[in-house]
């Protein structure tokens, strides 16, 4: 209820674009369970109330190849949050579709730029999306919340993976920097792409209640 309003400015804009292939789900671990990369076993499905979603099998095995950082580990997303409240929205879009669920306990600027190389090499030719799923700054004033999601926003609008980093070594309390960054890195080794600020929003938003609140943006990357 809080998230939801701004992640739908980028799944309308994804709408308007057709639909891929495959999806690359990005989002960090929250629990500390399973390992510190990890993806789902190959044969998987993932489960809604809206169906089942099938893991992409063969995108999944490539990137374990290419990467040595990647496992194949169910614990790091049985109680992980940050992937799946992503699929409901492409369910809704797309109905049947495949997916590459990654949950990154791992999240330093190395690690985002190997995992980044990885993912550009398996998606080369791929018709693919990514989708990167993180809140911004947690449990401030609106107001300082808002300045503090910029530093991290600018970051991102520039695709500066280091700078972004930076922002959150100095204090903003962003869970997802490591998917973000990392999906920064495949992008810029992908091709040419510009960023877009879609929507910028505090949960304070939806409560009225301004005194603490979490920052979400909505941000798309298009190919220029």
């Amino acid at each position: 209820m809080y998230s939801g309003p701004v992640a739908a400015h980028g799944y309308c804009k994804l709408a308007e674009d057709g639909t891929p292939s495959v999806f690359i789900i990005l989002g960090p671990n929250h629990t500390g369970l399973g390992s510190g990369i990890s993806t789902y076993p190959v044969e998987g499905v993932w489960r809604t109330p809206l169906g089942d979603v099938e893991v992409d099998s063969q995108i999944c095995r490539k990137l374990i190849d290419v990467s040595k950082l990647v496992d194949i580990d169910e614990r790091s997303h049985i109680y992980e949050h940050s992937i799946e409240v992503q699929i409901p929205f492409l369910q809704y879009l797309y109905g049947s579709h495949r997916i590459v669920p990654i949950c990154m306990l791992m999240q330093d600027l190395e690690t985002s730029r190997e995992l980044g190389e990885a993912l550009a090499t398996v998606l080369k030719d791929v018709d693919a999306v990514m989708i990167a799923s993180t809140d911004l700054n947690h449990y401030e004033s609106h107001e300082r919340t808002l300045k503090k999601d910029r530093r991290v926003i600018d970051a991102i609008l520039k695709m500066d993976e280091e700078a972004l980093f930076k922002a959150v070594d100095e204090g903003v309390s962003m869970c997802g920097p490591g998917p973000v960054a990392t999906m920064i890195v495949a992008l810029k080794r992908l091709g040419r792409f510009k960023a877009v600020l879609l929507s910028h929003r505090t949960s304070g938003d939806v409560t009225g209640d301004y005194s603490a609140v979490v920052g979400y943006a909505s941000i798309v990357f298009e190919r220029v």
